[in-house]
């Protein structure tokens, strides 16, 4: 994809990113195969969504029971062949109105084995900025080899890299929290750069961090902060814009989190009031089935897995986009927790036209509860 097919919707930063556009960005989760990234075959696409479906021999296996430890597990986990650092927020300026931020890291190891140095290192790195409002959609990224210094993740003292692009542990880090840290992206027509703080720990998604995704074992580790609180300065087209709000991160690495029939999923993150949160996805096949999953985080951050028999995540309303139609509103119900919302786009054509596009934006929901949030759609 040459520079001029992203216009103005795409920005980039870096030389190393603006040669590396034409071999094809990749999807939030779906930082599936750095072989595309460097120019290989499509095959590994038929696998799942964007390649997450394949085979991983010689990688880590992901198993129930693991106990996690902090800071370390904020570093990356080279053993595993997929990994993310993802971060999105909603924002308002002083006037209320509403806008969206997403900082993504992702690593991909192209071939099992213990890291090697320099230019022969196996790790691919990607990254992902954007900036939404009610009439735009912003989209930078980044690409980089590991090994020589253009991407990677230390965990103490914390930092998270591509390019200088930078999530970073400021005075004070409290690994339990993985805060207070800074946050910056710039690309041609946006940037940002944010403080973020919690004063709640992270919490574990899935069963004690293990992320189920299918009945016959892909699975994630998983873990999110959902406390975050934000302060700080987006840019649009050279216009500063002060903002405030509340932001999500998640961390997941596996080495073959999807089964092959599964063609993506829709995945929500949602702030509900008094501080409780709400982490919902459904998995879809190839035969129409569907595979339903979440969290509910209760306001002193116990995380409580949902059964699938307890929720139903139902489109109310479509958006067409390059040709496509896609779910873009929704409405959500969790019988045993009283909870039937209907959620809206900030701006229905939050749309990523990358290689592998998807759909990502913030929503707000009302209903039995009122809140905002984020939503991701993938594979359509």
């Amino acid at each position: 994809m040459s520079g001029k097919a992203f216009s103005s919707e795409v920005g980039t930063g870096s030389r190393e990113e603006n040669a590396s556009r034409h071999r094809g960005p990749i999807t939030r989760r779906a930082f599936a195969s750095g072989a595309l990234a460097l120019g290989a075959s499509n095959r590994a696409f038929a696998q799942g969504f964007a390649g997450l479906g394949e085979t991983a021999d010689g990688f880590a296996a992901v198993t129930p029971g693991r106990p996690f430890s902090f800071p370390a597990d904020h570093g990356p986990h080279p053993e595993f062949r997929i990994e993310w650092w993802y971060v999105t927020a909603n924002l308002v300026d002083a006037s209320g109105a509403a806008y969206g931020a997403q900082w993504t890291l992702f690593r991909q190891a192209m071939k099992a084995g213990a890291p090697v140095e320099g230019w022969a290192n196996q790790q691919v790195w990607m990254g992902h900025a954007a900036v939404t409002s009610a009439t735009t959609h912003r989209v930078g990224q980044a690409l980089a080899r590991g090994g020589v210094g253009q991407a990677n993740v230390e965990a103490t003292p914390f930092q998270a890299w591509i390019d200088a692009w930078e999530m970073r542990g400021r005075d004070g880090f409290d690994a339990d929290k993985v805060a207070p840290v800074e946050l910056k992206a710039s690309a041609a027509d946006f940037s940002y750069a944010f403080r973020l703080a919690a004063a709640h720990p992270l919490v574990l998604q899935g069963d004690r961090g293990y992320s189920r995704k299918s009945d016959r074992g892909q699975a994630s580790y998983y873990y999110s902060q959902p406390y975050f609180t934000l302060s700080g300065r987006i840019v649009i087209d050279d216009r500063p814009i002060e903002v405030t709000g509340q932001a999500w991160m998640d961390r997941e690495w596996s080495s073959q989190p999807l089964a092959s029939d599964q063609t993506g999923w829709d995945w929500f993150s949602l702030h509900l009031p008094g501080d409780e949160k709400l982490m919902l996805y459904r998995l879809r096949q190839k035969d129409g089935r569907e595979n339903l999953f979440g969290n509910w985080i209760t306001p002193d951050g116990a995380s409580r897995e949902i059964a699938a028999s307890d929720n139903s995540i139902t489109p109310t309303a479509t958006t067409e986009i390059d040709g496509r139609k896609l779910p873009t509103s929704w409405r959500v119900k969790l019988p045993a927790h009283k909870l039937d919302i209907e959620t809206t786009p900030l701006n229905a054509k939050a749309w990523m036209g990358t290689s592998f596009p998807y759909w990502e934006g913030p929503v707000r929901f009302a209903g039995s509860h009122a809140g905002i949030g984020y939503l991701e759609m993938t594979g359509y």
